[in-house]
């Protein structure tokens, strides 16, 4: 045993426990399934070893062992890769799919944690090195709130308020508020949707969120959440029961509407505001216009 053996092991330790950590399941999780954990975890542990080794082989002056990270950042990008595969293939069976933006989303997630372990661990393995383990604790907690931090990005609820509407029918036309959705001519599809159906108006706060809850993908999310924790009251080959998002032209205002196993007004009203706000999605005009006047 020489005298890098408990910093790297240390150093491991504490980044493969912030992997797990980051990996907490909730009603959006993916993989839920233990072959799928078990290949991040590695992939975590993997990470972390990277990490701890990087500080170690510079005061060894094994300066090639660092050119490993060059070959970690391909295999990590291999992961993104792997992820967006899976579910894009999984995303045909979905009563209410995720969508492309989503499942791209939820692929940079998995490769970006891949990298915040590894800068957890590093930090940890420099202040061993450098001090002492005391120091090194403080060192790896203050890195997993930096990590913390840039893991979780902005929620839909920030940047838009979310109200209960009804649903109504115009002759065939229904509407949420003042939204037209679709048509629907059929009678008894009219009353099935009017006993099951929720409508929502989600109303932007500024003029950026008008443009970012209006991206066709961010539209996508809030109907898959939706119905991954609400369910979805429809089977496939039944076009009138999609639940659909629309938008009003004049204001920025989407229509939700959705036909739920668990017709819970408030449950849904917080699950619409918990929804990410896609990184692909955000969009953010007023900033370029002020960049735009500024250099001119």
């Amino acid at each position: 045993m020489n005298e890098f053996t408990i910093p790297i092991v240390f150093s491991v330790v504490i980044g493969t426990l912030s992997r797990i950590y980051m990996f907490r399941t909730d009603y959006r999780q993916y993989p839920t399934f233990p072959h799928g954990m078990i290949i991040h975890l590695a992939l975590g542990f993997i990470a972390a070893a990277l990490g701890a080794l990087v500080v170690p082989s510079i005061m060894s002056e094994e300066f090639t062992a660092v050119t490993f990270l060059t070959l970690a950042a391909s295999q990590f990008r291999e992961v993104r890769n792997m992820e967006r595969k899976t579910l894009t293939e999984m995303d045909t069976l979905e009563l209410v799919p995720r969508g492309a933006s989503y499942i791209e989303g939820i692929a940079v997630t998995f490769e970006g944690r891949n990298y915040l372990v590894i800068f957890i661990s590093f930090v940890t393995s420099l202040a061993y090195l450098s001090l002492n383990i005391w120091a090194s604790f403080v060192a790896a907690f203050l890195a997993f709130l930096v990590a913390k931090k840039y893991m979780t990005g902005s929620k839909l609820g920030k940047i838009a308020t979310i109200e209960h509407s009804n649903l109504s029918f115009e002759g065939a036309g229904l509407y949420v508020d003042n939204i037209y959705i679709m048509n629907i001519g059929i009678p008894e599809r009219q009353e099935e949707i009017l006993n099951h159906g929720l409508g929502f108006i989600i109303s932007p706060k500024n003029f950026d969120a008008r443009m970012t809850i209006g991206n066709l993908g961010q539209r996508q999310a809030i109907l898959h959440d939706l119905a991954i924790s609400l369910g979805v009251y429809r089977d496939s080959g039944t076009p009138a029961l999609v639940p659909l998002i629309k938008r009003d032209l004049d204001d920025g205002r989407i229509g939700v509407f959705i036909l739920p196993q668990n017709k819970n007004v408030e449950l849904a009203k917080k699950i619409i505001s918990q929804v990410p706000t896609l990184e692909n999605a955000i969009r953010m005009p007023t900033e370029t216009k002020e960049k735009g006047s500024d250099q001119s």
